[in-house]
């Protein structure tokens, strides 16, 4: 009665609607959940209770995937409380003050890091936080300013580099063509992931913020005026961050505490998921990207990153060996939150699944393929399912999944059929709005961990600006659809960016 039916989808926009009223979101996803519970037992308490404890929850969490990122996320949050404990992000704070001494150029560093670290989004929000909290922070850069600019330099950049975990997933979706090929010639096709980096740096530069965003910022300028009248007032206090232990920190650390562990962590996850990918068997390096496993090569990575941290604490004797020890449990109770969140949002997740969300959308799709009359019309018409799905299920992977191989098939696999890169990446680039939107999205959950943001406050101030980039891509895609050229769609869909943040700038009176 309610499986594969619009039903499917309830619990994701009941969960979200009640988060986003109420400002709360651990209850808001478990009635979520507990309403898919319901649905897909037809009411029975028992039925839900089984389903939503023992399919759902306990089945989300013994799930390998799940686990390592769970892990990944444990050993991170461990090795951003080493390097705050010894002093490097103290250190790197006061030398970037030095450096980049206006609160434009820390927005456009913090951009240009996010765009550095490409290789996975999980790893890109949690790295990109901790590095430059300490910066944004001593700019007076409110933190959902800075967890709008991680999560907009995560996943969008993701989708538009080759060598990425989101590469291999996508190659790993389609059949019947050369995956990686179809990616690369899908890249200047993502309007959504350039219209978004677009949209940050012309943001930045004109010093301009509209919606919550604007009051967030405007309450940090306020904590600043009154933090110099009282010097004991905390600034990042009253913009909804996470409140954080204030750990004695290390007198003996530099620059070199924080900038090493971060470089350590980079090349030992890129080592660990070419190792996953059969890179030391032989594989080439782009080949091991396509085949990692991202969630157990993160998982190495960040582990071998920990413990060559430790050594190199206790070597240049800026913490004790029980200094370090006590780090890690701390940074463990740190993480406490996303990872109850990250459990609800997978459950979740689980719920709409058994429902049957994937095999609705994916009869919406080919009903519109279907027609013919709107061949040209069809990339809008995926951008569309594509954010609403995404959105709804908190996953842009799993709307990659379904949506990718409904559009191959449409077009044969034809690599020759410029309207079939279009339209692929026209489901790449809703998911990841869809993605960026969603207060279940687990890319969004990270980004309020590594800002150390509330996460509601994180979501509610990023969605009018996803929003505009998503309106602007869809007016772009139907350009595309009927024109057919990159060379000319992606100019004038960066142009429509830029000229719609110029005249709201100009026409915004208060």
């Amino acid at each position: 009665m309610f499986t594969n039916s619009f039903w499917a989808l309830m619990p994701a926009v009941i969960a979200i609607a009640l988060a986003l009223i109420t400002k709360e979101v651990y209850s808001s996803l478990f009635i979520g959940i507990v309403v898919g519970g319901l649905l897909y037992a037809n009411f029975s308490f028992t039925g839900m209770m089984e389903h939503v404890f023992v399919d759902g929850m306990i089945g989300q969490l013994s799930d390998a995937w799940n686990v390592g990122i769970l892990i990944f996320l444990v050993v991170l949050g461990s090795m951003v409380m080493l390097m705050n404990r010894a002093g490097g992000s103290a250190a790197f704070g006061r030398w970037a003050a030095t450096h980049v001494k206006t609160k434009v150029g820390a927005q456009l560093a913090t951009i240009a890091l996010g765009v550095l670290i490409f290789i996975d989004d999980y790893f890109n929000c949690l790295t990109v936080g901790s590095v430059m909290r300490p910066l944004t922070d001593k700019h007076k850069i409110s933190r959902e300013k800075l967890a709008y600019l991680i999560d907009a330099t995560a996943a969008p950049v993701c989708i538009i580099a080759p060598i990425s975990s989101w590469a291999a997933a996508v190659t790993g979706f389609v059949d019947g063509a050369n995956g990686l090929t179809l990616f690369v010639r899908a890249i200047p096709y993502n309007f959504y992931a350039f219209l978004t980096i677009a949209m940050m740096i012309t943001l930045s530069v004109t010093k301009y913020d509209y919606g919550p965003m604007k009051r967030a910022e405007m309450q940090m300028k306020k904590a600043e005026k009154e933090e110099k009248k009282d010097k004991h007032e905390h600034a990042t206090g009253l913009t909804g961050a996470t409140d954080q232990p204030h750990p004695p920190v290390s007198e003996k650390g530099g620059v070199i505490h924080l900038v090493f562990p971060i470089l350590t962590l980079i090349v030992c996850c890129v080592i660990g998921m070419i190792y996953t990918g059969g890179f030391f068997s032989g594989e080439s390096f782009i080949n091991a990207f396509s085949n990692s496993d991202a969630s157990v090569g993160l998982v190495y990575g960040s582990v071998s990153a920990l413990v060559i941290t430790i050594i190199f604490f206790l070597i240049t004797r800026v913490l004790s060996f029980n200094d370090c020890m006590n780090a890690i449990p701390e940074g463990f109770k740190s993480m406490v939150p996303a990872i109850l969140i990250l459990t609800f949002a997978w459950t979740l997740k689980s719920m709409t699944d058994s429902l049957g969300a994937a095999e609705y959308v994916a009869g919406l799709v080919e009903g519109v393929a279907d027609t013919g009359v709107f061949m040209s019309m069809l990339p809008a018409f995926i951008f569309v399912i594509a954010v609403f799905l995404s959105f709804a299920t908190g996953t842009s992977w799993g709307t990659f999944g379904i949506l990718i191989p409904i559009v191959v098939k449409v077009f044969g696999g034809n690599m020759g059929n410029e309207l079939m890169i279009i339209a692929i990446s026209a489901c790449m680039a809703g998911a990841v709005c869809g993605d960026h939107c969603s207060p279940i999205s687990d890319t969004t959950i990270m980004a309020s961990a590594g800002a150390q943001c509330n996460h509601i406050s994180h979501v509610s101030t990023q969605l009018p600006y996803a929003m505009t980039a998503a309106a602007l891509s869809l007016v772009t895609y139907i350009i595309a659809g009927f024109v057919r050229n990159w060379i000319i769609c992606l100019p004038v869909g960066i142009a429509l960016m830029v000229v719609f943040i110029l005249g709201l700038r100009a026409t915004d009176k208060s």
